[in-house]
This record gives structure tokens, sequence and C-alpha cells, in this order.
């Protein structure tokens, strides 16, 4: 990239149908950009048509006119497509209970530069975990939560997301069900993780409870958050085959490490703009 060019990004889905590719190319050479990547993914069975494309744009580029020319092809193929800045980086909102090992992956990673998103917020529902926000420079709101107040601490919650402008909230194995309507309000925008035991072993100490089963692979999930408990499209997984030599602490030791690969890879994926929802599938291009 040219010292006077930058990276901007364009999503979109729409029926699958002759001279899409042909029609967007053609906005983007209109308005002097140079293509450096372009992935596509065309569904047969739904005939819905998925694609991102990342551009350099020149100097002189201005991003009002050329979405307002996208917009007209947009019109024409019916498309849903979005438009990004990559200089404009990813506002997140994380959230965490007690367990604060994904929570620390994400800070860390964001620090170095890895994960290249900005966290104006942690809220949590315990005290514990604000000394690492603390350590990273990082406002800790926390919003306790009982039988009596949790339509008002949710409240709280999206008042912040509207405040502070956030894209995406991350639940860094916050450990409390978001209500139906917040999953409403935080939807294709709340990323969760949790063990791919589900729906076996649930409530306290899966893992502990794995291992008394003797299973021999650990996994995690990410997915979107939605009003259907730990059932979201699906972002990404992972497993590690264990066998019976593995105690109860060495299970949750392998679980905690998935969980924060699995976690930090959804993440990554959002703030790329590499994720597009198809129904209750997620494409995710590379």
């Amino acid at each position: 990239m040219r010292p006077e060019e930058k990276s901007c990004v364009v999503t979109l889905t729409c029926e699958d149908r002759p001279g899409i590719v042909h029609a967007v190319t053609g906005v983007l050479l209109d308005h002097g950009c140079n293509i450096t990547r372009s992935s596509q993914h065309e569904d047969n069975a739904s005939n819905q048509f998925q694609m991102r494309i990342r551009f350099d744009v020149p100097g002189t580029f201005d991003p009002a006119g050329f979405q307002d020319c996208f917009r007209s092809v947009a019109a024409r193929f019916g498309m849903a497509w979005n438009f990004f800045d990559e200089t404009v980086r990813p506002r997140v909102l994380l959230m965490v209970s007690k367990f604060d090992h994904c929570l620390h992956d994400l800070l860390y990673r964001q620090a170095i530069g890895e994960l290249r998103m900005d966290i104006p917020l942690i809220v949590s529902n315990h005290p514990d975990c604000e000394p690492l926000a603390q350590h990273f420079g990082i406002p800790y709101k926390h919003l306790p939560v009982d039988k009596t107040n949790k339509a008002a601490q949710e409240a709280i919650l999206l008042e912040l997301v509207d405040e502070l402008e956030i894209d995406l909230v991350v639940l860094a194995r916050y450990m409390q069900i978001l209500s139906d309507p917040t999953c409403r309000a935080l939807e294709g925008r709340a990323i969760n993780i949790h063990h791919s035991f589900l729906p076996s072993f649930k409530g306290a100490k899966p893992y502990h409870q794995a291992h008394a089963r003797g299973v021999k692979l650990i996994g995690a999930t990410a997915h979107f958050v939605t009003s259907d408990l730990d059932e979201g499209p699906i972002i990404e997984q992972d497993i590690q085959r264990i066998d019976h030599s593995y105690s109860a602490t060495q299970c949750v030791e392998v679980g905690r490490d998935i969980e924060r690969l699995v976690l930090a890879r959804a993440v990554r994926w959002f703030v790329e703009r590499k994720i597009l929802l198809s129904g209750n599938r997620t494409i995710v291009f590379s």
C-alpha cells in the first residue's frame, strides 16, 4: 500500500445471479480502488451469494460518493451490504463474571496490536476482575445482577452500548443469561463462548462432570448471542483430544486454553469484517 492510501472493506449478500462481481468491481475501478482481497460464497441451497472485498483507496477517495454509487448497484441486485473504513477501529465492550482467562487473553491481544479494536469499557456482575481492567487502563463498570434488578441492569447495559457507540459486545465468560429483549437488541453484534459439551454437562463444573464420564474430546464454541440459549449461529469451534490419564484439573486447563483461542479467533474475524450471517449459519471468510 502506498503511503497516501488506506484500505476499506465491503461485504454483501444477495440472490445469486450473473453480473454481481462485474458490477461491484466496476464501482471500485471507477473510484481508483485496488482490490487486495476478494472472497465469495455461493449457497446453492438458498441461492444466496455472499462476498467480502478488501481494497486500497487513493488519497482522493470520497467515501460518501463511493457509497452513493454503490447504493445504486446494491438496489439493482437487492443487496444487503456494508462499507467499512479500516482506519476506524471497531469499538468492543467486554463482559465478564469471575473467570478471567478469556478477558485477560483479549486484553493482551488488543494491547499488542493483534486485535485492532478499541475497548472503551468492561462490564461485570462481580468486582473481581477490576484490578485486571485497571492494569490495562480500561474503565470497569460493576453491574451486580439478581432476580430483582436484572431488567434494570440490562437497561443500563444497553444505554452504555448506545452511549459508547459499541460495535460488538463480547461475553468473555459472562455467567448470566441475557433476556430475550437484550438479545434482540444486540442481534448480530454479541458473541459468547462456552464449552462444547452442551447440551450435556450443564451447570456448575462442566469439565469435572465430563471427566467423571470419561470424555475423550474437550472443545469450545464461539457463537452469536440469540434468545435461544447457546444456540446462536456458530462462528468458530475447536477441540483437543484427551485420554484417561487427564485429571479433572487438567481437563479444566485444556478447556481454558481452547476457550481463549476460539473466542480470540471469533472476535478477530468480527473486527476484520470477515463474518456474514446467513440465517442460522455464518459465512466466515479467510
